[in-house]
């Protein structure tokens, strides 16, 4: 689901559960929406796999944490710490339950005394209904209700349209000035000089569908939140299978 121009682009870190294992990493993924990454829980070598697929520590500014395990928080303090350690100053964003700050901030007080070289914007997240937690130009996030021991939360990503490719023939065909040309993008007829209306749709092609993935972290099945995820492009969903399986 990617390509160079409009990367939509899924790197999974770390499927493992709670206890460690020689070859795989707890829970932690990174997506990249059109060169927007956003880090998804952030389990123990979570800095090691980034640095094996060479994403960029200085790309990462969106955190989301589906609940508070260890295996999928127990990597943040170290990131955090090598954040620091390399000078950031950009704010770092955490989507999480409202009790992660308790759980870092002794730990970043203890560790840097005289405090770390960027700010912490905590996010709380809602367990009781879906909810829009974060949106830019070019994605948004919703947070939904999953079905776990504790608190926990899934995370939907949804690409926003890209424009429409203008077509240079028409353009030379009809002689459109340059100053018209956003306007045909955001869905403007052009209006030639003897009056005729020319379409959008002459003007333009789109060749771009807009993406959708669906996180679904640590949860038993329940139907409640199937409307969150039935439309996606991509759904990661853990699971645990027991004995008789």
């Amino acid at each position: 689901m990617s390509d160079k121009s409009t990367p939509f682009l899924l790197t999974i870190l770390g499927t493992s559960s709670a206890l460690p294992t020689s070859n795989r990493y707890p829970t932690a993924q990174v997506l990249n929406v059109r060169g927007r990454f956003f880090l998804i829980d952030c389990g123990e070598g979570t800095q090691t796999q980034m640095r094996k697929y060479k994403i960029g520590f200085s790309r990462i500014n969106h955190i989301f944490i589906s609940h508070l395990h260890g295996d999928h928080i127990f990597g943040l303090i170290g990131l955090i710490s090598t954040f620091s350690l390399l000078g950031r100053t950009a704010d770092l964003h955490l989507f999480a339950h409202s009790e992660i700050q308790a759980y870092l901030e002794p730990q970043i007080k203890f560790l840097y005394p005289e405090g770390i070289s960027f700010r912490i914007v905590y996010h709380p997240l809602n367990f009781k209904r879906e909810q829009l937690v974060f949106d830019d130009k070019t994605v948004t996030v919703y947070s939904f209700p999953l079905d776990h021991r504790i608190a926990t939360c899934g995370f939907r990503f949804e690409e926003k349209p890209v424009l429409p490719n203008l077509i240079p023939e028409k353009l030379k065909k009809y002689n459109i000035p340059i100053r018209n040309r956003q306007a045909i993008k955001e869905g403007a007829d052009f209006v030639a000089g003897d009056g005729q209306i020319i379409p959008n749709s002459e003007l333009t092609v789109n060749k771009h569908k807009s993406r959708a993935f669906a996180f679904c972290s640590d949860t038993r099945f329940n139907e409640s939140y199937i409307e969150s995820i039935k439309y996606v492009d991509l759904l990661y969903h853990e699971a645990t299978f027991a004995n008789d399986n």
